[in-house]
């Protein structure tokens, strides 16, 4: 399906990459504009970009003259403007439960680890490479053992993070855990992230919005 969206985002902005799975579950087109986070001292801090989103965050989506941002709200847009094939259950419950997941990473995992984050840190706190990795590992691990307790506690998981297809729970989800393996993570204590892992690696839509496989991804050197 073809579409007037437009993404500005960062090839490795977990944020960003949930967005680009939610967009491919849904078979809608997408151009991408790139957005580079550091270039220059981060492009979206320019002033054409902060003009569009004043949170100078990424990512952000143009649909014709409006602009959508914050990714959970960008997916729900594209839930109620495009239903099928849904990211949520039809059911309030079910519903309910996959939006803590969702939350659970964007919202209390995702933010600890991003990338001002990591600079106030740096630049301010004078935390070293070293001292960042740790932090990073301690909050996905401390977000990872209560998703996984969910998980595993739940009748609702199936093959995905609910049921047999894939959401937005598993949108939000894989972001993490690559950014988990990013920081050197061990996933042994996570049994059933790792399988739900595992199976959305098999699936187009997700090795489409990898990060790896965006254009704007540094060239692999040999």
């Amino acid at each position: 399906m073809t579409s007037g969206l437009v993404l500005y985002g960062y090839w490795r902005s977990s944020a960003a990459y949930r967005v680009r799975i939610a967009l491919n579950l849904k078979g809608l087109g997408y151009q991408n504009r790139p957005v580079h986070l550091v270039k220059d001292g981060g492009e979206q801090h320019a002033s054409a970009y902060a003009a569009m989103n004043p949170q100078q965050l990424i990512p952000s989506l143009r649909d014709g003259d409006r602009t959508l941002t914050q990714s959970l709200a960008i997916i729900e847009y594209l839930e109620e403007l495009h239903p099928e094939p849904p990211l949520l259950p039809v059911d309030a419950r079910g519903r309910a439960q996959v939006r803590a997941m969702a939350q659970l990473v964007a919202c209390d995992i995702h933010p600890l680890g991003n990338l001002r984050v990591l600079q106030y840190l740096e630049s301010e706190l004078g935390a070293d490479e070293a001292q960042r990795g740790a932090w990073s590992r301690h909050w996905i691990a401390t977000g990872f053992a209560a998703l996984e307790a969910m998980l595993a506690d739940n009748a609702a998981t199936g093959g995905f993070c609910h049921g047999d297809t894939p959401g937005m729970a598993d949108a939000c989800l894989i972001p993490q855990v690559y950014n988990a393996r990013r920081w050197k993570l061990p996933l042994d204590d996570y049994p059933t992230i790792r399988r739900i892992d595992a199976a959305c690696s098999e699936l187009q839509a997700f090795r489409m919005a990898a990060p790896e496989a965006q254009p704007d991804a540094p060239a692999v050197q040999g």
